[in-house]
């Protein structure tokens, strides 16, 4: 298995999984590599340490006289902060897409019919999220309905398999 860093044209960085470098160029060269945030097909890969699996290493053993052998090692670092990666901008994107995806309801192309009749007290509010063309959109905010774009990118709107 070969985990690679990538980077999408938009500077998106993100890792991927693949079973060899060769899978990795044909699923790029056939287009099915895509940036996680915001779907660009134009990839690239960064260059990466090694990944070494050592969970089976034993460390070696200390060699020494008397006391000195058997005194208590140095207390343990403090824990690492969180990785850069996780507080970065795209990984909080996601995490605000997945919410917004966990808290709506999904009404695709009723999307301007289903905010109208909120806002009008035909029907109860709730969070909702779905597709309006531009002039649907601007027809809204004529109205006073307030509505934002949200640009959800392809591998969240799938279910895993």
């Amino acid at each position: 298995m070969k985990v690679l860093d990538l980077r999408c044209t938009h500077g998106h960085g993100f890792e991927g999984w693949f079973a060899s470098n060769e899978a990795f160029d044909s699923q790029l060269a056939s287009g099915l590599v895509e940036c996680p945030v915001c779907g660009d097909t134009a990839i690239v890969k960064l260059l990466s340490a090694p990944r070494l699996n050592l969970s089976n290493a034993k460390a070696p053993k200390e060699e020494g006289r008397g006391d000195a052998a058997h005194a208590p090692s140095a207390p343990a670092s403090p824990p690492t902060q969180v990785s850069a990666s996780a507080t970065s901008p795209e990984a909080r994107w996601m995490r605000a897409v997945r919410e917004v995806l966990a808290k709506t309801e999904d009404v695709g192309d009723r999307f301007a019919d289903e905010a109208r009749k909120m806002h009008y007290g035909e029907t109860a509010e709730r969070g909702i999220r779905g597709q309006a063309t531009p002039e649907q959109t601007e027809a809204l905010l004529d109205e006073g309905i307030p509505v934002m774009a949200l640009p959800i990118p392809a591998a969240l709107k799938e279910t895993l398999q």
